[in-house]
């Protein structure tokens, strides 16, 4: 098996789980905050930066690479890790998400999904076999299988065809799969906001033994407290020596909400797309740089951050080159909020193991400025 999952041990005040997931380029400490490498790239980031900051594992794009610059030129690099010249980890989701956000005009059958490029109009089509095969050439540690992500809202009968489609297309990836000793393939329960669907979808794709789960379509619009109900019934029915991958998830709040309700893996463009608009994670909660009042502050951007952009410039610094539309700012504060995520999680694998990740989450959300109705 190309991926192991390891319980190390569950948090006594809230059951979140500490573990150790060993792939074939290194273990990685779980609860663990994924960056998003959408183009074989973290944007502005070099994998010297993310390997200083405490990145293990990084996510990439399926569907954009299969687009640009085509998955056969990543296999004859070597692979992701050898195209990127990254050493460790890698997820690859399967396209499905973005082939269902990016193209209008696109038919979905039980074959797969025919599609328009979003970059130049070419017909093109991924079904189950195809997501499989390319996620085959670009070599990661951990991809998943090809799925419909239902929108929300979304009546439930729709989202029933949907979700019971998703579980054919996941066996036909299993048939698909190719690498199994070298690459994990993680199924993905559907079901949109109703509990029933979720549960059907779990039941089934745990019969089919991957090694891993992820729920997908959530954080798809939908309010804080329906998502935490969703994952309250769906985690509990996924198996406790495998990894549970929670996708598109990654503001502060929820990534401790999410650790306590048994999610090991997250990922989100979240802190990278926000840092290109200058607002930035800090401890006492969001800060947005452009803010005028930033131009003669010239204190680090989090007083509590030890990170290579706290320790080295001031707020007003980064404050004009923002302005400025100076690419360093967006470095810098790109840095700052992966730092940021990566240190949080380090921070509540650490309450996990001495079983306070319920007053650390209590002591986080004050001092963040969080309540219960939040967003970020």
């Amino acid at each position: 098996m190309a991926v192991r999952y390891e319980l190390i041990k569950t948090c006594k005040q809230t059951g979140a789980r500490l573990g150790k997931l060993h792939t074939p380029h290194g273990t990685i400490d779980t609860p663990v905050f994924m960056p998003v490498g959408t183009q074989a790239t973290v944007k502005t980031m070099s994998p010297e930066e993310l390997k200083a900051m405490g990145a293990g594992i990084i996510l990439s794009n399926t569907y954009h690479l299969f687009l640009r610059p085509g998955h056969e030129i990543v296999r004859e690099a070597g692979g992701l890790h050898g195209f990127m010249n990254w050493d460790r980890a890698i997820l690859t989701d399967s396209g499905g998400f973005q082939v269902f956000s990016l193209s209008n005009l696109r038919k979905i059958t039980e074959e797969g999904v025919s599609f328009r490029s979003h970059l130049n109009g070419e017909k093109l089509f991924i079904g189950p076999e195809e997501a499989t095969h390319i996620q085959n050439a670009l070599g990661a540690d951990i991809f998943m299988a090809f799925d419909e992500c239902a929108p929300y809202p979304a009546e439930y009968d729709y989202v029933q065809k949907s979700m019971e489609r998703t579980t054919r297309w996941a066996e036909r990836c299993l048939k698909a799969h190719t690498r199994p000793n070298e690459q994990a393939l993680f199924g993905i329960v559907q079901g949109g906001m109703y509990h029933d669907l979720r549960a059907q979808s779990a039941r089934d794709l745990v019969s089919m033994d991957f090694p891993g789960y992820a729920i997908g379509g959530l954080s798809v619009g939908e309010p804080f407290s329906l998502m935490y109900e969703v994952l309250e019934s769906t985690v509990p029915l996924l198996p406790t020596g495998k990894p549970r991958y929670l996708m598109g998830v990654g503001s502060p709040d929820a990534l401790i909400d999410g650790a306590i309700r048994g999610i090991d893996m997250f990922d989100c463009v979240l802190p990278t797309r926000i840092a290109r608009n200058g607002t930035c994670m800090t401890s006492q909660g969001r800060l947005v740089i452009r803010n005028a009042k930033y131009a003669r502050d010239f204190t680090p951007l989090d007083p509590n951050c030890d990170c290579y952009t706290c320790k080295n410039y001031t707020r007003a610094y980064i404050r004009h080159l923002v302005k400025s539309e100076e690419t360093f700012g967006i470095r810098l504060t790109t840095y700052h909020n992966l730092h940021f995520l990566v240190k949080l999680m380090e921070n509540v694998r650490q309450a996990i193991a001495e079983d306070r990740l319920q007053d650390f989450r209590d002591q986080f959300f004050a001092q963040y400025g969080l309540g219960e109705d939040r967003s970020f």
